[in-house]
Protein backbone atom coordinates (compact mmCIF):
# COMPACT_ATOMS: atom_id res chain seq x y z
CA UNK A 1 0.00 0.00 0.00
CA UNK A 2 1.34 3.42 -0.95
CA UNK A 3 1.62 5.93 1.86
CA UNK A 4 1.15 9.43 0.42
CA UNK A 5 1.83 11.12 3.77
CA UNK A 6 4.88 13.37 3.55
CA UNK A 7 7.42 13.05 6.35
CA UNK A 8 8.15 16.22 8.31
CA UNK A 9 11.64 16.62 6.87
CA UNK A 10 10.29 16.49 3.32
CA UNK A 11 7.61 19.07 4.13
CA UNK A 12 10.34 21.30 5.55
CA UNK A 13 12.48 20.86 2.42
CA UNK A 14 9.51 21.56 0.14
CA UNK A 15 8.73 24.75 2.05
CA UNK A 16 12.36 25.86 1.82
CA UNK A 17 12.36 25.32 -1.94
CA UNK A 18 9.02 27.10 -2.27
CA UNK A 19 10.30 30.14 -0.35
CA UNK A 20 13.55 30.15 -2.31
CA UNK A 21 11.72 30.08 -5.64
CA UNK A 22 9.31 32.85 -4.65
CA UNK A 23 11.90 35.11 -3.00
CA UNK A 24 15.02 34.57 -5.13
CA UNK A 25 14.05 33.19 -8.54
CA UNK A 26 10.64 34.53 -9.58
CA UNK A 27 12.00 38.12 -9.38
CA UNK A 28 14.54 37.12 -12.07
CA UNK A 29 11.92 35.94 -14.58
CA UNK A 30 12.04 39.27 -16.43
CA UNK A 31 15.81 39.50 -16.32
CA UNK A 32 17.13 40.67 -19.73
CA UNK A 33 19.64 37.81 -19.73
CA UNK A 34 16.88 35.60 -21.09
CA UNK A 35 17.35 35.41 -24.83
CA UNK A 36 15.20 33.99 -27.60
CA UNK A 37 16.74 30.54 -27.23
CA UNK A 38 16.75 30.53 -23.42
CA UNK A 39 18.52 31.94 -20.37
CA UNK A 40 22.21 32.80 -20.68
CA UNK A 41 24.84 30.83 -18.80
CA UNK A 42 25.67 33.97 -16.86
CA UNK A 43 22.13 34.00 -15.45
CA UNK A 44 22.24 30.26 -14.85
CA UNK A 45 25.45 30.45 -12.86
CA UNK A 46 24.11 33.33 -10.76
CA UNK A 47 21.01 31.30 -9.85
CA UNK A 48 23.05 28.16 -9.21
CA UNK A 49 25.17 30.10 -6.71
CA UNK A 50 22.02 31.25 -4.94
CA UNK A 51 20.80 27.65 -4.71
CA UNK A 52 24.19 26.49 -3.46
CA UNK A 53 24.16 29.06 -0.67
CA UNK A 54 20.61 27.98 0.23
CA UNK A 55 21.70 24.32 0.43
CA UNK A 56 19.29 23.32 -2.36
CA UNK A 57 21.58 22.61 -5.30
CA UNK A 58 21.15 19.40 -7.32
CA UNK A 59 18.63 17.61 -5.07
CA UNK A 60 18.70 14.57 -7.37
CA UNK A 61 22.50 14.26 -7.38
CA UNK A 62 24.47 11.75 -5.28
CA UNK A 63 25.69 13.13 -1.97
CA UNK A 64 29.22 11.92 -2.80
CA UNK A 65 29.47 14.68 -5.38
CA UNK A 66 27.58 17.40 -3.50
CA UNK A 67 23.94 16.63 -4.30
CA UNK A 68 21.13 15.99 -1.83
CA UNK A 69 20.63 12.35 -2.85
CA UNK A 70 16.82 12.43 -2.83
CA UNK A 71 14.71 9.41 -3.69
CA UNK A 72 12.04 9.71 -6.37
CA UNK A 73 9.16 10.46 -4.03
CA UNK A 74 11.12 13.33 -2.50
CA UNK A 75 12.16 14.50 -5.95
CA UNK A 76 8.49 14.61 -6.99
CA UNK A 77 7.72 17.06 -4.20
CA UNK A 78 10.86 19.20 -4.61
CA UNK A 79 10.79 19.29 -8.42
CA UNK A 80 7.16 20.46 -8.40
CA UNK A 81 8.09 23.29 -6.04
CA UNK A 82 11.05 24.22 -8.27
CA UNK A 83 8.90 24.15 -11.41
CA UNK A 84 6.68 26.92 -10.02
CA UNK A 85 9.10 29.31 -11.73
CA UNK A 86 10.17 28.99 -15.35
CA UNK A 87 13.73 29.45 -14.03
CA UNK A 88 13.39 27.22 -10.96
CA UNK A 89 14.66 23.91 -12.40
CA UNK A 90 17.66 25.67 -13.88
CA UNK A 91 18.43 27.34 -10.55
CA UNK A 92 18.35 24.04 -8.66
CA UNK A 93 20.37 22.33 -11.43
CA UNK A 94 17.57 19.89 -12.27
CA UNK A 95 16.82 21.05 -15.81
CA UNK A 96 16.90 18.62 -18.72
CA UNK A 97 19.15 17.25 -20.11
CA UNK A 98 21.52 17.60 -17.14
CA UNK A 99 19.08 16.02 -14.70
CA UNK A 100 18.67 12.88 -16.80
CA UNK A 101 22.38 12.74 -17.58
CA UNK A 102 23.19 12.98 -13.88
CA UNK A 103 21.13 9.86 -13.24
CA UNK A 104 22.58 8.03 -16.24
CA UNK A 105 26.20 8.71 -15.32
CA UNK A 106 25.60 7.83 -11.69
CA UNK A 107 24.24 4.41 -12.71
CA UNK A 108 26.47 3.53 -15.66
CA UNK A 109 29.70 5.57 -15.69
CA UNK A 110 33.06 4.38 -14.38
CA UNK A 111 34.56 6.04 -11.32
CA UNK A 112 37.04 7.90 -13.52
CA UNK A 113 34.23 9.15 -15.76
CA UNK A 114 32.21 10.25 -12.75
CA UNK A 115 35.08 12.32 -11.42
CA UNK A 116 35.71 13.91 -14.80
CA UNK A 117 32.12 14.70 -15.80
CA UNK A 118 29.56 13.85 -13.13
CA UNK A 119 31.11 15.68 -10.19
CA UNK A 120 31.35 19.11 -11.88
CA UNK A 121 27.85 18.66 -13.32
CA UNK A 122 26.39 17.96 -9.86
CA UNK A 123 28.30 20.97 -8.59
CA UNK A 124 26.54 23.08 -11.23
CA UNK A 125 29.81 24.11 -12.85
CA UNK A 126 29.20 22.56 -16.28
CA UNK A 127 26.33 21.56 -18.56
CA UNK A 128 25.90 18.53 -20.82
CA UNK A 129 23.99 17.34 -23.86
CA UNK A 130 22.38 14.03 -24.76
CA UNK A 131 22.79 13.51 -28.50
CA UNK A 132 20.45 10.81 -29.76
CA UNK A 133 17.73 12.38 -31.95
CA UNK A 134 18.45 12.70 -35.67
CA UNK A 135 16.81 14.48 -38.63
CA UNK A 136 15.96 13.19 -42.09
CA UNK A 137 14.54 9.79 -41.25
CA UNK A 138 17.10 9.01 -38.58
CA UNK A 139 16.64 8.05 -34.94
CA UNK A 140 13.72 9.64 -33.12
CA UNK A 141 10.66 7.85 -31.82
CA UNK A 142 12.14 4.78 -33.51
CA UNK A 143 15.77 4.70 -32.31
CA UNK A 144 16.51 1.67 -34.50
CA UNK A 145 16.69 4.08 -37.47
CA UNK A 146 19.92 5.58 -36.12
CA UNK A 147 22.24 6.75 -38.87
CA UNK A 148 25.17 8.07 -36.82
CA UNK A 149 28.03 5.57 -37.03
CA UNK A 150 30.94 4.93 -34.65
CA UNK A 151 33.60 2.80 -36.39
CA UNK A 152 36.44 1.28 -34.43
CA UNK A 153 39.99 2.19 -35.39
CA UNK A 154 42.47 0.69 -32.94
CA UNK A 155 41.80 2.05 -29.46
CA UNK A 156 39.45 4.75 -30.78
CA UNK A 157 36.01 5.02 -32.30
CA UNK A 158 35.42 7.49 -35.13
CA UNK A 159 31.93 9.01 -35.00
CA UNK A 160 30.21 10.43 -38.07
CA UNK A 161 26.63 11.68 -38.29
CA UNK A 162 24.19 14.49 -37.64
CA UNK A 163 22.04 15.02 -34.54
CA UNK A 164 19.31 17.59 -34.10
CA UNK A 165 17.06 19.03 -31.40
CA UNK A 166 20.08 18.72 -29.13
CA UNK A 167 19.06 20.69 -26.07
CA UNK A 168 21.63 23.02 -24.55
CA UNK A 169 24.33 22.39 -27.16
CA UNK A 170 25.74 25.95 -27.11
CA UNK A 171 27.72 26.37 -23.92
CA UNK A 172 27.68 22.72 -22.85
CA UNK A 173 30.98 21.17 -21.83
CA UNK A 174 30.46 17.53 -22.79
CA UNK A 175 28.38 15.23 -25.00
CA UNK A 176 26.79 11.88 -24.46
CA UNK A 177 26.59 10.68 -28.07
CA UNK A 178 24.56 7.68 -29.16
CA UNK A 179 25.83 5.95 -32.30
CA UNK A 180 25.42 2.65 -34.14
CA UNK A 181 28.75 0.91 -33.62
CA UNK A 182 30.88 -1.12 -36.00
CA UNK A 183 34.06 -3.07 -35.41
CA UNK A 184 37.08 -2.75 -37.70
CA UNK A 185 35.58 -5.30 -40.10
CA UNK A 186 32.33 -3.36 -40.37
CA UNK A 187 30.23 -5.72 -38.26
CA UNK A 188 27.30 -4.06 -36.49
CA UNK A 189 27.80 -4.19 -32.71
CA UNK A 190 24.61 -2.30 -31.76
CA UNK A 191 24.14 1.18 -30.35
CA UNK A 192 26.73 2.56 -27.93
CA UNK A 193 26.99 5.72 -25.82
CA UNK A 194 30.18 7.76 -25.95
CA UNK A 195 31.45 10.58 -23.71
CA UNK A 196 33.28 13.46 -25.31
CA UNK A 197 34.17 17.06 -24.50
CA UNK A 198 32.38 19.40 -26.90
CA UNK A 199 35.60 21.17 -27.90
CA UNK A 200 37.09 17.99 -29.37
CA UNK A 201 37.90 18.24 -33.10
CA UNK A 202 35.09 16.77 -35.16
CA UNK A 203 32.20 18.29 -33.19
CA UNK A 204 30.43 21.17 -34.93
CA UNK A 205 27.37 23.15 -33.87
CA UNK A 206 25.73 23.79 -37.24
CA UNK A 207 22.98 26.15 -36.12
CA UNK A 208 20.22 26.69 -33.59
CA UNK A 209 16.64 25.74 -34.32
CA UNK A 210 13.88 28.26 -33.71
CA UNK A 211 11.46 26.50 -31.37
CA UNK A 212 8.37 27.52 -29.42
CA UNK A 213 9.93 26.78 -26.02
CA UNK A 214 12.63 28.89 -24.36
CA UNK A 215 13.42 27.30 -21.02
CA UNK A 216 16.86 25.75 -21.67
CA UNK A 217 20.18 27.62 -22.02
CA UNK A 218 21.26 27.65 -25.64
CA UNK A 219 18.00 26.26 -26.95
CA UNK A 220 18.07 23.30 -29.34
CA UNK A 221 20.79 22.83 -31.94
CA UNK A 222 21.86 20.79 -34.93
CA UNK A 223 25.22 19.14 -34.25
CA UNK A 224 27.47 17.42 -36.79
CA UNK A 225 30.03 14.80 -35.84
CA UNK A 226 32.68 14.74 -38.54
CA UNK A 227 35.22 12.13 -37.64
CA UNK A 228 35.02 12.74 -33.89
CA UNK A 229 37.53 10.41 -32.24
CA UNK A 230 36.63 8.94 -28.86
CA UNK A 231 39.00 6.66 -26.94
CA UNK A 232 37.58 3.33 -25.85
CA UNK A 233 38.00 4.42 -22.21
CA UNK A 234 35.30 7.04 -22.83
CA UNK A 235 32.63 4.55 -23.81
CA UNK A 236 29.74 4.94 -21.37
CA UNK A 237 29.08 1.45 -20.04
CA UNK A 238 29.59 -1.30 -22.60
CA UNK A 239 29.64 -1.46 -26.38
CA UNK A 240 26.27 -2.36 -27.86
CA UNK A 241 24.18 -1.58 -24.78
CA UNK A 242 23.22 1.97 -25.71
CA UNK A 243 19.50 1.29 -26.06
CA UNK A 244 19.44 -0.48 -22.71
CA UNK A 245 21.13 2.50 -21.06
CA UNK A 246 18.71 4.83 -22.84
CA UNK A 247 15.89 3.16 -20.92
CA UNK A 248 17.85 3.62 -17.67
CA UNK A 249 17.80 7.33 -18.45
CA UNK A 250 14.44 7.83 -20.15
CA UNK A 251 12.01 6.08 -17.80
CA UNK A 252 12.90 8.23 -14.76
CA UNK A 253 13.36 11.30 -16.97
CA UNK A 254 9.75 11.05 -18.13
CA UNK A 255 8.70 11.40 -14.51
CA UNK A 256 11.03 14.26 -13.63
CA UNK A 257 9.63 16.16 -16.62
CA UNK A 258 6.14 15.55 -15.23
CA UNK A 259 7.24 16.78 -11.81
CA UNK A 260 8.69 20.04 -13.10
CA UNK A 261 5.79 20.82 -15.45
CA UNK A 262 3.29 20.12 -12.69
CA UNK A 263 4.79 23.06 -10.82
CA UNK A 264 4.57 25.26 -13.92
CA UNK A 265 0.93 24.33 -14.56
CA UNK A 266 0.10 25.02 -10.92
CA UNK A 267 1.65 28.49 -11.32
CA UNK A 268 -0.49 29.18 -14.40
CA UNK A 269 -3.60 28.02 -12.55
CA UNK A 270 -2.81 30.19 -9.52
CA UNK A 271 -2.43 33.27 -11.73
CA UNK A 272 -5.66 32.50 -13.55
CA UNK A 273 -7.49 31.90 -10.26
CA UNK A 274 -6.39 35.23 -8.83
CA UNK A 275 -7.45 36.98 -12.01
CA UNK A 276 -10.84 35.24 -11.88
CA UNK A 277 -11.36 36.65 -8.37
CA UNK A 278 -10.45 40.21 -9.35
CA UNK A 279 -11.80 40.63 -12.88
CA UNK A 280 -15.41 41.78 -12.95
CA UNK A 281 -17.84 41.12 -15.80
CA UNK A 282 -21.62 41.22 -15.92
CA UNK A 283 -21.91 42.31 -12.32
CA UNK A 284 -19.62 39.81 -10.54
CA UNK A 285 -16.13 38.26 -10.56
CA UNK A 286 -15.67 36.14 -13.66
CA UNK A 287 -14.83 33.11 -11.51
CA UNK A 288 -18.44 33.11 -10.34
CA UNK A 289 -19.65 32.58 -13.89
CA UNK A 290 -19.92 28.87 -14.62
CA UNK A 291 -17.93 29.10 -17.85
CA UNK A 292 -14.85 30.25 -15.95
CA UNK A 293 -15.61 28.48 -12.66
CA UNK A 294 -15.84 25.10 -14.38
CA UNK A 295 -12.45 25.66 -16.03
CA UNK A 296 -10.92 26.37 -12.63
CA UNK A 297 -12.51 23.20 -11.27
CA UNK A 298 -11.17 21.14 -14.18
CA UNK A 299 -7.71 22.58 -13.54
CA UNK A 300 -7.82 21.53 -9.89
CA UNK A 301 -9.03 18.05 -10.82
CA UNK A 302 -6.23 17.48 -13.29
CA UNK A 303 -3.54 18.95 -11.03
CA UNK A 304 -4.60 16.51 -8.33
CA UNK A 305 -4.72 13.50 -10.65
CA UNK A 306 -1.34 14.35 -12.19
CA UNK A 307 0.22 14.57 -8.75
CA UNK A 308 -1.20 11.16 -7.77
CA UNK A 309 0.03 9.63 -11.03
CA UNK A 310 3.52 11.06 -10.50
CA UNK A 311 3.71 9.94 -6.88
CA UNK A 312 2.60 6.42 -7.81
CA UNK A 313 5.26 6.10 -10.51
CA UNK A 314 7.87 7.62 -8.17
CA UNK A 315 6.95 5.09 -5.50
CA UNK A 316 7.46 2.25 -7.99
CA UNK A 317 10.86 3.60 -9.02
CA UNK A 318 11.86 3.83 -5.36
CA UNK A 319 10.95 0.15 -4.98
CA UNK A 320 13.53 -0.66 -7.64
CA UNK A 321 10.97 -1.52 -10.28
CA UNK A 322 11.60 -0.55 -13.90
CA UNK A 323 8.03 0.80 -14.09
CA UNK A 324 8.26 1.33 -17.84
CA UNK A 325 4.52 1.02 -18.42
CA UNK A 326 3.62 3.19 -15.44
CA UNK A 327 6.04 5.97 -16.39
CA UNK A 328 4.81 5.81 -19.97
CA UNK A 329 1.17 6.14 -18.91
CA UNK A 330 1.97 8.95 -16.51
CA UNK A 331 3.93 10.82 -19.19
CA UNK A 332 1.00 10.67 -21.63
CA UNK A 333 -1.60 11.68 -19.06
CA UNK A 334 0.43 14.44 -17.44
CA UNK A 335 1.76 15.99 -20.65
CA UNK A 336 -1.77 16.29 -22.03
CA UNK A 337 -3.52 17.25 -18.77
CA UNK A 338 -0.94 19.89 -17.86
CA UNK A 339 -1.20 21.29 -21.36
CA UNK A 340 -4.96 21.61 -20.89
CA UNK A 341 -4.41 23.43 -17.59
CA UNK A 342 -2.12 25.95 -19.27
CA UNK A 343 -4.60 26.35 -22.12
CA UNK A 344 -7.52 27.00 -19.76
CA UNK A 345 -5.41 29.48 -17.82
CA UNK A 346 -4.73 31.45 -20.98
CA UNK A 347 -8.45 31.39 -21.78
CA UNK A 348 -9.43 32.62 -18.33
CA UNK A 349 -7.00 35.52 -18.62
CA UNK A 350 -8.54 36.48 -21.95
CA UNK A 351 -6.57 39.03 -23.92
CA UNK A 352 -4.06 39.33 -21.10
CA UNK A 353 -3.33 35.62 -21.46
CA UNK A 354 -1.76 35.97 -24.89
CA UNK A 355 0.59 38.75 -23.78
CA UNK A 356 3.77 38.79 -21.78
CA UNK A 357 2.02 40.62 -18.93
CA UNK A 358 1.99 37.32 -17.01
CA UNK A 359 4.21 34.25 -17.21
CA UNK A 360 1.23 32.14 -18.35
CA UNK A 361 1.84 32.81 -22.05
CA UNK A 362 5.38 31.50 -21.72
CA UNK A 363 4.29 28.45 -19.72
CA UNK A 364 1.73 27.70 -22.43
CA UNK A 365 4.44 27.73 -25.12
CA UNK A 366 7.00 25.82 -23.09
CA UNK A 367 4.66 23.09 -21.89
CA UNK A 368 3.29 22.30 -25.36
CA UNK A 369 6.57 20.67 -26.35
CA UNK A 370 6.23 18.18 -23.48
CA UNK A 371 3.76 16.13 -25.56
CA UNK A 372 6.54 15.46 -28.08
CA UNK A 373 9.90 15.00 -26.37
CA UNK A 374 10.76 11.81 -24.46
CA UNK A 375 8.32 10.05 -26.76
CA UNK A 376 5.21 11.66 -28.27
CA UNK A 377 1.86 10.61 -26.85
CA UNK A 378 1.06 8.56 -29.94
CA UNK A 379 4.18 6.38 -29.58
CA UNK A 380 3.50 5.77 -25.90
CA UNK A 381 -0.10 4.80 -26.69
CA UNK A 382 1.11 2.46 -29.42
CA UNK A 383 3.53 0.77 -27.00
CA UNK A 384 0.80 0.53 -24.37
CA UNK A 385 -1.58 -1.04 -26.88
CA UNK A 386 1.01 -3.69 -27.75
CA UNK A 387 1.41 -4.44 -24.06
CA UNK A 388 -2.36 -4.71 -23.63
CA UNK A 389 -2.69 -7.11 -26.56
CA UNK A 390 0.00 -9.43 -25.13
CA UNK A 391 -1.65 -9.69 -21.70
CA UNK A 392 -3.50 -12.85 -20.78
Amino acid sequence: MIDFTLPDELVELRDRVDAFIRDEIIPLENDPRQEYHGPTDDLRLEMVEKARKAGLLTPNGPTKYGGLGLDYRSMAVVFEAAGYSTLGPLALNIQAPDEGNTHLLNVVASEEQKERWLRPMVEGKIRSVFAMTEPDGGAGSDPSLMKTIAKREGDEYVITGRKWLITGAPGAQFNIVMARTEDEQGNDLGATMFLSDVDEPGTELVRLLDTMDSNSPGGHGIVDYKGLRVHKDNILGEVGKGFRYAQVRLAPARMTHCMRWLGAARRAHDIATQYARERQAFGKPIGEHEGVGFMLADNENELHLCRLSIWHAAWLLDQGEQARQETSMSKVFCSEALGRIADRSVQILGGKGITGETVVERIYRDIRAFRIYDGPSEVHRWAQARHIMKRN
